[in-house]
């Protein structure tokens, strides 16, 4: 079952996915096992296969829209038993900015990978991100913008975030089409990823 469900996610295949997990968990399999052995492995090969040019973004959404669905389920059954996440996240598109695509894929990216992720949306002020932070005590903060005119907005939430005496307790990491390494060294993030795949190994590298 646990092979099955690594390929219905590979597979891009929801229906699969849900059913093969319902079965598995009533079948005795615990739900960190279907996670660690089955919904992780399989998006890392999604990310592999990404990284290689293997895999497309819409094939990279289809399977993280099938890893979700059995996440649904397991997600409070995780909680239930106490299992804690690999760690936690904030992540927002900064204000001014409508683009989710990213965004949306990097979360289902991270979910898949055992993150516990608080997404706040789009346009997201310096406010907010302060505010989810001081609330969730993440290990990360993620930002993503896909204008120039955007992005330019990221160290304004990176001086609030310090101004509210909370940066030392946070890694802050950045991306999206506009941004460069250069650029988040320069207003002082700990990270940059180009990609969802990429934004999953900074951010497991950054605990």
């Amino acid at each position: 079952m646990i092979e099955a469900i690594k390929q219905a996610v590979l597979d891009g295949d929801r229906a699969k996915v849900i059913e093969q997990t319902a079965a598995a968990l009533d079948a005795g399999t615990q739900p960190k096992e279907i996670l660690d052995q089955a919904l992780t492995p399989a998006m890392d090969i999604v990310g592999e296969e990404y990284e290689r040019g293997d895999r497309y973004v819409p094939e990279m959404l289809i399977s993280a829209e099938a890893m979700k669905g059995a996440m649904k389920t397991l997600r409070p059954l995780l909680a239930e038993a106490g299992v804690e996440p690999r760690g936690r996240v904030v992540i927002g598109t900064v204000e001014g900015d409508l683009h989710d695509i990213g965004k949306d894929l990097v979360v289902m990216m991270l979910e898949g990978a055992g993150f516990e992720v608080s997404d706040l949306g789009v346009e997201v002020s310096s406010e907010s991100f302060v505010e989810a932070v001081r609330e969730t005590h993440p290990n990360i903060l993620a930002m993503s913008a896909l204008l120039t005119t955007t992005m330019t907005y990221m160290p304004t939430v990176v001086d609030a975030v310090k101004n509210a005496g909370l940066r030392d307790g946070v890694r802050v990491i950045v991306g999206g089409a506009p941004v460069t390494q250069a650029f988040a060294d320069q207003i002082g993030a700990d990270g940059y990823a180009p990609d969802a795949a990429s934004a999953v190994k900074l951010a497991v590298s950054l605990l």
